[in-house]
């Protein structure tokens, strides 16, 4: 097995840092304290703060290094309508691909949202689920480009449920299987731009 890159595997461990809040909006990213974390040399880190900076998650300062990113409400939309136009185009090119066993896989990924007891369990089971239905376009620049966006909402969503969590039925996912599994494929596409706009509207309750 290829080792993963230093640089990698730090950009991936201060990315779920700064999506599940832990590193908050603004804060500084330390060269320094990260490279004697990991052991690392300056190198590495560095190119692990571009990494995250081409993911939306860093932003760049003239001679003061680089911070976390904050985000606006017209980031949350902008990422909702980026997400349900690239999503659809996945699903219509999956479609024809999806077997009964992988929509199977996707119903067992909504009935465990349905039972998450944390908003982290919840967000894991609701990625696998669109992950199940649109993996098999076979685009894989396409799904980078939507793992990016999914990660951007997961860091919105976390920043709005900070104390209680219950878990949504998601009546949604359930109708995007049914047209699929019935051949309607426009009305599973329909469905699911709907259902990924909403997060867009109500960022700070959305469920998506």
């Amino acid at each position: 097995m290829t080792q993963e890159p230093l640089a990698h595997r730090i950009s991936r461990e201060l990315a779920a840092r700064i999506v599940s809040g832990r590193i908050a909006p603004g804060e500084r990213l330390r060269q320094d304290h990260v490279a004697a974390e990991f052991g690392a040399s300056h190198v590495p880190v560095r190119e692990a703060f571009r990494e995250l900076e081409s993911r939306g998650l860093a932003v760049s300062e003239p001679r003061r290094g680089f911070r976390v990113a904050g985000f606006s409400l017209a980031e949350v939309r902008e990422v909702a309508e980026m997400r349900a136009a690239l999503e659809v185009l996945a699903l219509r090119h999956a479609a024809p691909h999806l077997t009964r066993a992988i929509l199977e896989r996707a119903d067992e990924a909504t009935r465990a949202g349905d039972h998450a007891g944390d908003v982290k369990t919840w967000e894991q089971a609701n990625r696998q689920f669109h992950r199940l239905i649109l993996d098999p376009c076979g685009m894989p620049r396409l799904l980078k480009s939507i793992a990016d966006l999914h990660t951007a909402s997961a860091r919105f969503l976390f920043s709005g449920w900070r104390a209680e969590w219950e878990a949504p039925t998601d009546r949604d996912h359930r109708a995007i299987l049914h047209a699929l599994r019935s051949g309607d494929v426009d009305r599973a596409a329909s469905v699911l731009a709907r259902h990924i706009q909403f997060s867009g509207q109500r960022p700070r309750s959305a469920r998506r």
